[in-house]
C-alpha cells in the first residue's frame, strides 16, 4: 500500500505540472503556438484536472487502508 500511496502522490504532482503547462500554453502563450497545440492544450487542461482528482481519491483510499488519518 505504501508504494501505491507514493504513486498516487506523484500522480497528483505530475498532473498538477501538466495542468499548469497546458493552461500556460492554452491562454498566455496561445498566440505563439499553432492551433493544433492550442486544441491539445485545452484538452490537456481537462484531462490533467481529472488526473488530479483521481489521484487525490486514490491517495485518500490508500491513506485509509494504511490506517493513517484522512483529512
Amino acid at each position: 500500500m505504501e508504494n501505491r500511496l507514493i504513486a498516487a502522490n506523484s500522480g497528483m504532482v505530475w498532473s498538477l505540472l501538466g495542468l499548469v503547462l497546458s493552461i500556460v500554453l492554452a491562454y498566455p502563450l496561445a498566440h505563439y503556438v499553432p492551433m493544433a497545440v492550442q486544441v491539445l492544450a485545452h484538452v490537456g487542461t481537462l484531462l490533467f484536472a481529472v488526473g488530479i482528482k483521481v489521484s487525490y481519491i486514490a491517495r485518500l483510499v490508500f491513506l485509509s487502508r494504511l490506517g493513517r488519518p484522512v483529512h
